[in-house]
Parts: C-alpha cells; sequence; structure tokens
C-alpha cells in the first residue's frame, strides 16, 4: 500500500440525494493494486447534521469542487454533541499522486 497524501476542503453532506449540511473534510488516500484508490479520514459537521446520517447508507459529500464522494461510517458509535466522525471514502476521489496534497 502507498500513501498519495491528503485533501481537505468542504462540501455538501447528502443523504438519499438530500441535501443536509454543509461539511468540511480532511481525508488521507492510500494506493493499493488489488484495490486502487482508497480513502479515510474525517469530516465534520454540526452535531445535529452527523446524528441524523450516522450509521445511514448513502450517504455522500458533494465537494466544493464536484466530486461526489460515498462516506461510510467507520466508527460504531457517535459521541454525543460530536461535530466529527471518521469516514471510509470511496466515488471520485484523485487518481494520480499529483492531485492529493503531500
Amino acid at each position: 500500500m502507498r500513501y498519495l497524501g491528503g485533501i481537505s476542503g468542504r462540501g455538501v453532506l447528502k443523504c438519499n440525494g438530500e441535501e443536509i449540511a454543509r461539511a468540511s473534510y480532511d481525508f488521507d488516500g492510500f494506493f493499493k493494486k488489488s484495490v486502487g484508490v482508497t480513502s479515510c479520514g474525517e469530516i465534520r459537521a454540526s452535531a445535529v447534521a452527523l446524528k441524523g446520517v450516522f450509521g445511514r447508507k448513502d450517504v455522500q459529500l458533494l465537494t466544493d469542487d464536484g466530486r461526489l464522494l460515498d462516506l461510510r461510517f467507520s466508527e460504531k458509535a457517535l459521541l454525543p454533541a460530536s461535530d466529527v466522525a471518521h469516514v471510509d471514502v470511496t466515488g471520485e476521489l484523485p487518481t494520480a499522486h499529483r492531485n492529493w496534497g503531500h
């Protein structure tokens, strides 16, 4: 597995196609021959918004630069009033090493 770097920014948190809230993100990217590009990291949104989508399927982040990313929560529980959650990310991730920050 090779570390590609990180990406961060802001976007719109969505669930089942419905806009839920603005969110920020900070993800790390990795390349593995058998899988391709994978990513994980944190999203930050209001505690109410995160509580509303935590553990649900069809959660996505539409980044301000136009990437649609699929999110899967990696934790079993969300702490009360938490505005941060750890996620595994798939979807329209950058594929070139140069598009990930270092």
